[in-house]
Parts: structure tokens; C-alpha cells; sequence
């Protein structure tokens, strides 16, 4: 896989691409890009109008919405990359046991089932409201709900790879079981696994944005996309704008993470390529 045959593959991409670029790098970069303290009050400016010192106007405590909105960034993309990897690493642990031993899975499977039979919002309100809202808080509980699909799908490829001839002669060869996994199994996982990381990464984005709108997510003091949609849904008729730049940056950061998803998936799928190769 090369990135840019998956950067370049369509002007969608390319678009998509560009934006989590700025978006990332405008988070990282926050203190040096922002003209504004995104925590500062300044009540003399509440609910201001998009003006030329504040870009998008001032929420109503009179803090500039862009500046928020850059630092918001900042929670809800490390929320998305972090849950990424804590799902993905925990499902591939579970789906490996899961899929090569036989007890593991009659055991694994059942609890993974009820998991699955939870709604993942319901689940993880519950948990913020029995831990506390806090960012780890919120981090669990976005994970928690997101491990059970990664391990039905590394289950799925263990199944199947368990079967092959190479993995057959390795057991008859008596290859301990660890070594099986790391050299045999985990390498057929790789690709899907980051395919399902990108989807989990945008999920996790929205999910936090809801809980924090629903005020059980991230502490209000802390900007974050979803607690400035939450604190301006009151003023939403006097600024719109409050609820609706914070809105609009988490669908096109949503949307792009998810296009370029898709891109991954293309560039990593056997058969899209050889219909590719084919047109």
C-alpha cells in the first residue's frame, strides 16, 4: 500500500485528505494559530456577530468562538485516535483467542454478544455516569462499546486463516501457540484492521460531540466540539453560528475521515484493485 496511490485516487480524496491535514495541524498548532484565549470571558462581547476580530462572533460568556473551536479540536481528535488504537488493540487480542481457541471462544463470544446488545450511547452514558465525566472517562467509554465489532472481525479472519495449509503445517510442526499468532495470524489481520481504525476514529468523534451535547462528556471548562454545540444550543436563535460552525467542522471532519476510509479499503481490497487494473 502507498499512501499516495490512496491520497491521489479521487478529487474526493484528495479534498478529504487536505482537510484532516489542516485540521490536525491546526489542532497541533493551536496556541500559535488561535488570535484569541478560547477560555478567557469577556462579558462586554456576548453573542457577538462574526466581526473582524472574531471571526465567527463569541459565544455568551464573550470568548471567541474560532478560538474554541481550533481547541476543540484538540479533545475531539485525540479522543477519535485513541479509541482507535484501544479498540483495535484490545479486539485484537480478544479475537485471537477468540478465534484460535475452541473454549476461549464458546466463553468470549457470549459476553462479546451482549456487549453488541447494548445500544454504544446508552452504554457509554452509563458509564460516565458511573465513573465521573472526565476525558478518560469519556475515552472508556467510547472504547468499551467499539471493542466487540473488532473482535467479531478478527474472529472472522482467524477462522478463516486457521484453515490454510501454512498454518496446519505449522501446528503438525508443533510451533508454540504465540508464535503461530505473531508470524500467521496477525498479518492477515493488518489490513482490515486499519480499514475498521478509520471508521472507529469517526465514530468516535461523533460519539464524544453527543455526550458532551448531552452533557456527559468532557468537563464544559474544557472546549471541545461537542460542549460548544451544548453551551450554545440556548442562544441558538440570537447566534446561530454557536452551534452551527462547531457543527459543520465535526460532519466535514467526520465525512473526510470516513472518505478516506473508504480510500484504504479500495487500495487494500484484492478485488477492487483488479477491477481497476481491468477498466
Amino acid at each position: 500500500m502507498r499512501t499516495r496511490e490512496i491520497v491521489f485516487s479521487s478529487p474526493l480524496v484528495m479534498i478529504a485528505s487536505l482537510i484532516l491535514v489542516i485540521v490536525v495541524l491546526s489542532a497541533i498548532f493551536a496556541p500559535w494559530v488561535v488570535p484569541h484565549d478560547p477560555v478567557r470571558l469577556s462579558p462586554s462581547v456576548r453573542l457577538k456577530p462574526p466581526t473582524d476580530e472574531f471571526w465567527l462572533g463569541t459565544d455568551a460568556f464573550g470568548r471567541d468562538l474560532f478560538s474554541r473551536i481550533i481547541y476543540g479540536g484538540r479533545i475531539s481528535l485525540v479522543v477519535g485516535v485513541a479509541a482507535a488504537i484501544f479498540a483495535v488493540a484490545l479486539g485484537l487480542l480478544f479475537g485471537l483467542l477468540a478465534g484460535y481457541i475452541r473454549w476461549v471462544d464458546a466463553v468470549l463470544m457470549r459476553a462479546v454478544d451482549g456487549l453488541m446488545a447494548i445500544p454504544s450511547i446508552l452504554l457509554a452514558i452509563a458509564i460516565v455516569s458511573l465513573w465521573g465525566a472526565s476525558l478518560w472517562t469519556v475515552l472508556v467509554a467510547i472504547t468499551i462499546p467499539e471493542v466487540p465489532r473488532v473482535v467479531r472481525l478478527v474472529r472472522s479472519l482467524v477462522l478463516s486463516a486457521r484453515e490454510e495449509p501454512y498454518v496446519e503445517a505449522a501446528i503438525a510442526a508443533g510451533t508454540p501457540t504465540w508464535l503461530i499468532m505473531r508470524r500467521h495470524l496477525v498479518p492477515n489481520t493488518v489490513a482490515p484492521l486499519i480499514i475498521q481504525g478509520t471508521y472507529i476514529c469517526a465514530s468516535a468523534i461523533l460519539t464524544e460531540a453527543i455526550l458532551s451535547f448531552l452533557g456527559a462528556g468532557i468537563n464544559p471548562e474544557t472546549p471541545s466540539w461537542g460542549n460548544i454545540m451544548a453551551e450554545g444550543r440556548i442562544y441558538f436563535q440570537i447566534n446561530p453560528g454557536i452551534v452551527l460552525w462547531p457543527g459543520l467542522v465535526v460532519s466535514v471532519a467526520i465525512l473526510s475521515i470516513n472518505l478516506l476510509g473508504d480510500a484504504v479499503r479500495d487500495a487494500l481490497d484484492p478485488r477492487m484493485a483488479k477491477r481497476g487494473i481491468e477498466r
